[in-house]
């Protein structure tokens, strides 16, 4: 809205400075250059100052309906362009809305057997997979900080810049799947700030064999303000997973444990964020409104003449 109220002020002082701009240059009907001169007693010229007067008060008026007609056209640009703009955010809702269906159907798709081949793994990111193995609790890494999800909170507040209170990490720990003989890592999912230290959460640091489903996830690129990680510290603040397999000896392969796969005691799993920032409508409504508003103004300014 204020988005709004500010291009319609912009826009009504653009046709005032362009008024004015032609006011200045013409004195009653006449070009500053060509006004006629007064003599000494104050009579104004005749014969060939009148003739100017004349021929200087046409070109005049036929300068003005150039500009007008140039600024008549140069100004719908405006509202053409704003609703142009609109049209494709609503192209852009479709498609956002679209992407955020398919991620919700390979989430929650019958689980497949994790393949191993990375070039099959990198077209398998949101995938839902199982495994059969244990835990290697020897070798957790930490990500932090972090909050719980909540998917219904978080597309309630998608695109905001606060978040809850609440903090904490991500457990990370490297998973020998026994059917596979391969080591991977699985993020077991959030424990609170007091329950980082495995000590304080023993009974979730099982030993035994465990069927596991999660989700298929790649490494991340270090955003803009986020730290690095620093390794030798285990904090992490972000998915390298070429790192982290390093560090574990286990493959570069990476999976959220689902809801289910909580042991209790643990930490608790279903920590992938799958909502996607959908600001659309908003666009739209903001981009019709400018299209409406000086669409408005351009018709009552060149088609009813009303001074604005």
């Amino acid at each position: 809205m204020n988005s709004l109220k500010c291009m319609q002020r912009s826009y009504v002082n653009f046709l005032k400075v362009m008024r004015n701009n032609v006011t200045y240059r013409t004195f009653f009907g006449l070009s500053p250059s060509l006004r006629p001169l007064e003599s000494k007693d104050g009579f104004v010229g005749s014969g060939k100052q009148v003739f100017l007067h004349q021929k200087s008060s046409s070109s005049t008026v036929e300068t003005e309906r150039v500009e007008d007609s140039f600024l008549k056209w140069f100004l719908l640009l405006i509202p053409v362009t704003t609703f142009g703009l609109g049209t494709w955010q609503i192209k852009r809702r479709q498609w956002k809305l679209q992407l955020i269906e398919d991620m919700r159907c390979l989430t929650t798709a019958e689980p497949i057997d994790l393949p191993t081949d990375p070039t099959e793994l990198n077209n398998l990111e949101y995938r839902r997979i199982k495994v059969h193995g244990r835990y290697d609790h020897t070798k957790e890494l930490y990500v932090m900080p972090r909050s719980p999800v909540d998917p219904e909170r978080e597309a309630r507040e998608a695109g905001r810049l606060s978040s809850s209170g609440e903090t904490g990490a991500n457990v990370i720990t490297p998973f020998y799947c026994t059917d596979l003989g391969i080591t991977i890592l699985v993020n077991r999912g959030y424990v609170p700030k007091k329950k980082i230290n495995p000590e304080t959460r023993q009974k979730g640091q099982v030993s035994e064999e465990v069927d596991l489903v999660g989700i298929v996830r790649l490494t991340e690129t270090r955003k803009p303000f986020v730290p690095h990680n620093d390794i030798q510290g285990n904090r992490w603040y972000y998915r390298d997973l070429d790192a982290m397999a390093k560090v574990t000896g286990s493959e570069p392969i990476f999976v959220d444990g689902d809801l289910a796969s909580t042991i209790p005691g643990g930490p608790i799993g279903g920590q992938t964020r799958i909502t996607l920032r959908n600001e659309h409508m908003q666009y739209i409504i903001t981009w019709y409104g400018l299209c409406l508003a000086t669409s408005y103004m351009w018709y009552t300014k060149f088609i009813r003449r009303v001074p604005l």
